[in-house]
């Protein structure tokens, strides 16, 4: 089992607390909070090991779960791979790219580990049809949730739209040609609503909605190839593949065959795979845990968060 620690106990970093407590590939040693109020809180409510420092945690653990303020990831995530610890790090890996650049060549020099928590790779709609999105041409998503105080300190891009970014670039096998963006503050000091399209060099647009302040929560994503729609909703966790292939010479009575203008015929058909309930962000700590004592590559590595953090911070330029 991996020694692991946890900085930062707020709503998430509770949530990673118990998970790594009930996790039979760690053992959560404890925990660091810069407010010492809350981290007695956290003690007296649930047990958990405080350490007053954050050298001091990091010191007693293989593992650093950094589950900080986004403008401490750095800070944090720095200390800890320079003492040649593996770090696991929230989403947006950092502040800026410059940061998470200097993270992954830290990393790479010390030898260990690091993972981004771009959780909804783990997302059992995504995970079932994930080997079937190939070559995509047009990708649209809509991220929107009703509206919370918690977050607001950053644009909606890096609260909400982030995660989408992350799941296309990751399924776009091509470097991104263009961004262009649209970003409106109605609430917060920073956009609560944004749109943006992204251009791949092979020819895919994706185009991008986010909001914070919607009546209704919705997390559904669209994904346009050849001969086949693939539909993710990672709110309710389902998924729908729709497929064409060329008509039988002799269709079936309940077949659903179109007819183009030149008089080819396709029948479509529906491939919808079988989902299996999970915990996702337990998903993605021992998946973490499974690459540090496999040596193997993370799911999600500093190179997917930078990447996203960048597309990210391409689109809050462009807001017009």
């Amino acid at each position: 089992m991996l020694n692991a620690g946890v900085l930062g106990a707020g709503h998430l970093g509770k949530i990673h607390l118990r998970l790594l407590n009930q996790s039979d590939k760690y053992n959560l040693v404890g925990f660091y909070d810069a407010d010492a109020e809350n981290a007695q809180k956290v003690v007296e409510e649930f047990g958990y090991t405080y350490f007053d420092s954050i050298e001091k945690l990091i010191d007693a653990v293989d593992v650093v779960d950094i589950v900080t303020p986004t403008l401490s990831h750095f800070d944090c995530a720095k200390l800890a791979i320079s003492k040649g610890k593996h770090i696991f790090i929230e989403k947006p890996i950092t502040n800026t790219a410059d940061e998470a650049d200097e993270l992954r060549q830290l990393v790479a020099s010390q030898g260990t580990k690091g993972q981004v928590g771009h959780v909804e790779r783990f997302n059992p709609a995504f995970t079932a049809v994930k080997d079937k999105i190939e070559s995509p041409m047009f990708i649209e998503t809509h991220r929107l949730a009703e509206f919370n105080p918690r977050g607001t300190d950053v644009p909606v891009v890096l609260d909400l739209m982030i995660h989408d970014i992350d799941i296309i670039l990751s399924v776009v096998k091509s470097k991104v040609k263009n961004v262009s963006a649209s970003g409106v503050s109605v609430i917060s000091e920073t956009p609560d609503i944004a749109n943006a399209r992204i251009e791949f060099e092979n020819g895919c647009v994706a185009n991008l909605t986010a909001s914070r302040i919607s009546l209704k929560n919705m997390r559904k994503s669209r994904f346009f190839q050849r001969d086949a729609y693939i539909s993710v909703d990672f709110l309710e966790k389902k998924c729908e593949v729709v497929k064409m292939k060329d008509a039988p010479e002799q269709p079936g009575d309940f077949d659903m065959i179109l007819q183009n203008a030149e008089g080819i015929k396709k029948q479509i058909y529906f491939d919808n795979p079988n989902i299996e309930s999970n915990n996702a962000i337990l998903d993605e700590l021992e998946s973490f845990a499974h690459a540090i004592n496999t040596n193997t590559k993370p799911v999600v590595t500093l190179y997917d968060g930078t990447e996203a953090l960048r597309v990210a911070q391409q689109i809050i330029e462009n807001f017009n």
